[in-house]
């Protein structure tokens, strides 16, 4: 039921905006100028994991909806640079694919492909990746699969890679009623997890460096006395290297 409540709902968001499924975030808005307003509109997030991209870096961004991350990734990369989303929702894929050509005649080069497929079980080479990155997508995985979801993140990204994730997390356990409530999982809240077993998943997939970037002070939602907050993280697959000049 998990995976199609959300197919459905997302499927919804990429033909009529749907506030419901973001919360405020500041984009650098040197990057969103040549980004198409319908992509801006219609992708959903909670962060900007974009921020932590380098260039000529190759990037995959799990659950890319209509695109935005892919597009302002693909401006800090460069022509060096590649840029891989991947998403399960043929209506969102149609938005992205469908705005791609316009977005690279406006930088000049074109270095993004969108990709269907689920973010749990990606078709994508072992140790393929500089980067990977996610914006509010983790939480909608169903519980059975986010193990996987984690060993997989750390199974693309090259031994010198890192994760960059934005998602939302609870100061506490979703009691089972709340996980299956439809409107809730879809909505980002009842599949969040909590923070620190958040952090650890990182860590028991393997990722020996983890650190908290961001961490919204005010919950973006409570409910039924949870609070629900946006967070930020970067795991480094490899041990993080610390340069004595």
């Amino acid at each position: 039921m998990t995976m199609k409540v959300v197919k459905d709902r997302y499927a919804r968001a990429a033909q009529t905006v749907e506030r419901k499924l973001c919360c405020p975030v500041d984009y650098d808005q040197k990057y969103l100028a040549v980004i198409p307003e319908e992509v801006i509109a219609k992708d959903y997030g909670c962060g900007d994991p974009s921020r932590q991209v380098r260039p000529g870096e190759t990037v995959l961004d799990l659950g890319s909806g209509t695109g935005k991350i892919c597009f302002i990734a693909a401006q800090v990369v460069g022509p060096t640079g590649r840029v891989i989303g991947v998403d399960m929702t043929d209506e969102m894929l149609e938005v992205a694919r469908r705005n791609a050509p316009i977005v690279a005649e406006r930088i000049g080069y074109a270095n993004v492909e969108f990709l269907k497929g689920f973010i749990q079980d990606l078709a994508i080479g072992d140790a393929s990746m500089d980067v990977v990155v996610s914006n509010c997508v983790l939480n909608l995985v169903e519980p059975s699969a986010k193990q996987k979801l984690f060993r997989e993140i750390h199974r693309v990204l090259k031994r010198s890679g890192r994760a960059v994730i934005s998602d939302i997390v609870s100061d506490q356990d979703v009691p089972e009623d709340m996980q299956r409530d439809p409107e809730l999982w879809s909505g980002c809240i009842a599949g969040a997890l909590r923070e620190d077993s958040f952090l650890n998943a990182f860590k028991a997939a393997g990722f020996p460096s983890v650190t908290l970037l961001k961490r919204d002070a005010e919950p973006w939602q409570t409910v039924q006395g949870i609070e629900f907050r946006s967070v930020t993280v970067e795991a480094h697959k490899g041990e993080r290297l610390t340069v004595v000049s």
